[in-house]
């Protein structure tokens, strides 16, 4: 984004378009399907894990769009959705009471496990198998789930997915994006 475009947006008060797409994401991930369909626990770690699952296959649909250049569009755009994640992180662990000196250590732990699940994910992609196996590591932990449960975030991460893959750049250049509709 160029600053001249940022300075706009400040000035106008228009939310930024990677704020609309983290936005966008967070919505998804808060959907009750994933809770109640899916066997993701409704809990701190259950939602992180939700809404890294999310994040991730929006930031591989502009991996995929960047085919290699780092230079590319796409590429700035998922790091600056990571420093949106990490940001919302952030502001999640002062409200939770973790101290000044606590939150670098699990800002760290968070990024570190975005990055784990995006190779996880990543991996996973187009082998259901593969995508249950990276799930009942990272989003389930390991803890044991009812088939059906796996079987429904499955299919729901490859809905996702698809829809994002069908979704052209310049939308999520716009900070276009509803998984809903």
């Amino acid at each position: 984004m160029s600053l001249f475009a940022s300075l706009k947006r400040l000035v106008a008060g228009a939310p930024a378009p990677v704020d609309l797409l983290y936005d966008a994401v967070v919505r998804a991930a808060r959907r009750p399907g994933w809770y109640v369909d899916g066997g993701v626990p409704d809990s701190m770690d259950g939602r992180f894990d939700a809404l890294v699952l999310v994040l991730a296959l929006l930031m591989l649909r502009l991996e995929d769009e960047t085919a290699g250049n780092p230079r590319h569009p796409a590429a700035q755009l998922s790091a600056d959705l990571a420093d949106r994640f990490l940001t919302d992180m952030e502001g999640n662990l002062r409200q939770d009471g973790i101290g000044d000196q606590a939150v670098p250590k699990h800002m760290g732990r968070m990024m570190a496990a975005l990055g784990g699940r995006l190779g996880a994910y990543r991996d996973g992609r187009g082998d259901a198998a593969a995508m249950a196996d990276a799930l009942h590591r990272n989003l389930y932990r390991g803890a044991a789930v009812p088939p059906a449960a796996t079987a429904w975030v499955v299919a729901e991460a490859a809905r996702l997915a698809e829809r994002l893959a069908a979704t052209d750049f310049a939308r999520l250049r716009a900070g276009t994006l509803n998984f809903t509709d």
